[in-house]
């Protein structure tokens, strides 16, 4: 017999739900450390709605206002541990850890502020009244039970910080603990705050206020503040395929692989930074998650080629592309397919088109390339035949 750790009936063996409650049996999750990211958000203007409204809008609202939470807070891959209140406490790394929790709780803390803008929208439209919401997110070990038990499955003094900063912020403010903040600053516009001096605490704690965060949560390129030190070896293996494909006239696939956190991403940069002045560079990404990402790393690249903003026109969009494929005769249907694949129009291309308008787009950018190597190098010779010499000033 197997009791059910929600309601204590015995239930036969080989029942996986409790047959009174509903409650999975399965066994609870020993306790452990991890590092997670805790979000707390509280709603204010809550106790002035509801001396407004009838105790049955109040309720709407709230109800409303959670659904809509949950949705923001799981979209991120978060776990919503309980509502408190008027208060909703979210988990990012339980029970299933990502390599940018941080980040997804703090694109979820900016997501919840879009929703909540349209909720209250319609309770401006239908009661008159609107809420308000602050948030503060904190990242740190704390000790993990069972997400499926019906009672706090996270504690320690990261949740504690958590709540102290969402008491701290403003109505519409996003504050970040410090840790927080050091993991997502690639990623995201953020002002330092004046130390907090909060409950429990001996010394002010530091805190940031959130401005902005990338849209697609993805790490602005640039180069890294110390230099790269004991990865000759790797940096010599990536040029020696660089000098093969430009050699060979080829393609040169190469894949760096290594446990997280070991530094492949601050390697490739390092490379990318050096290879610029001998090749042309475009960088695309595939995102961990989200919806419309099959082709986020091909239009990330298209984007940087073509010179293509976020916010520009599908039209627009074809019309650059085309700039960069005159002489090919498909360079209709190529930028029509790209187009695609950016997702500014719908159409009907297979992935083995897009694969092709792709390939097409790289062969007419490697002949710019190349005749223009080919003119600099002729330009080059024509001035050492002719005994001229350079001369640079320093300014």
């Amino acid at each position: 017999m197997r009791t059910c750790p929600s309601c204590g009936t015995e239930n036969p063996t080989g029942f996986l739900f409790c047959g009174r409650c509903g409650s999975p049996l399965a066994e609870a999750a020993p306790e452990r450390r991890k590092t997670v990211t805790v979000l707390f958000c509280d709603v204010t203007g809550s106790t002035a709605l509801g001396e407004r409204l009838e105790t049955e809008a109040v309720r709407e609202v709230m109800l409303r206002y959670f659904d809509e939470m949950r949705v923001a807070i799981e979209h991120h891959s978060g776990t919503v541990e309980k509502f408190i209140g008027d208060a909703v406490v979210a988990v990012f790394g339980v029970p299933v850890a990502h390599e940018d929790d941080a980040l997804r709780a703090v694109r979820a803390a900016t997501e919840m502020l879009g929703r909540l803008e349209a909720l209250n929208d319609e309770f401006d439209s239908r009661f008159g009244s609107r809420i308000g919401l602050r948030i503060g997110i904190n990242t740190g070990e704390v000790v993990a039970g069972d997400p499926g038990a019906a009672e706090a499955f996270v504690s320690g003094d990261t949740v504690n910080v958590a709540a102290r900063l969402e008491q701290t912020a403003r109505a519409g403010e996003v504050l970040l603990g410090d840790l927080t903040y050091r993991l997502v600053r690639e990623a995201v516009t953020a002002e330092a705050v004046e130390g907090l001096a909060l409950k429990g605490k001996e010394k002010p704690v530091p805190a940031y206020r959130l401005v902005n965060v990338a849209a697609d949560g993805g790490p602005a390129r640039g180069g890294a503040a110390s230099v790269l030190v004991g990865r000759r070896e790797e940096l010599d293996a990536l040029g020696r395929e660089l000098a093969a494909a430009v050699a060979e006239n080829t393609c040169r696939l190469v894949t760096v692989l290594g446990e997280p956190g070991i530094g492949k991403s601050r390697l490739t940069r390092e490379f990318l930074d050096s290879s610029e002045p001998r090749a042309r560079v475009l960088t695309g990404r595939c995102l961990s998650y989200g919806e419309g990402i099959t082709y986020w790393a091909l239009g990330e690249i298209v984007r940087e080629a073509a010179g293509i903003g976020s916010d520009e026109a599908a039209a627009v969009a074809r019309e650059r592309i085309e700039s960069l494929l005159v002489g090919t005769e498909e360079a209709e249907a190529v930028s029509a397919l790209l187009v695609q694949a950016l997702g500014l129009e719908r159409g009907s291309g297979a992935t083995g088109e897009i694969a092709w308008a792709a390939r097409r787009l790289f062969e007419a950018l490697a002949r710019v390339r190349r005749r223009s190597m080919h003119g600099r190098a002729g330009r080059d010779r024509s001035c050492a035949s002719s005994g001229c010499r350079r001369q640079t000033r320093r300014a």
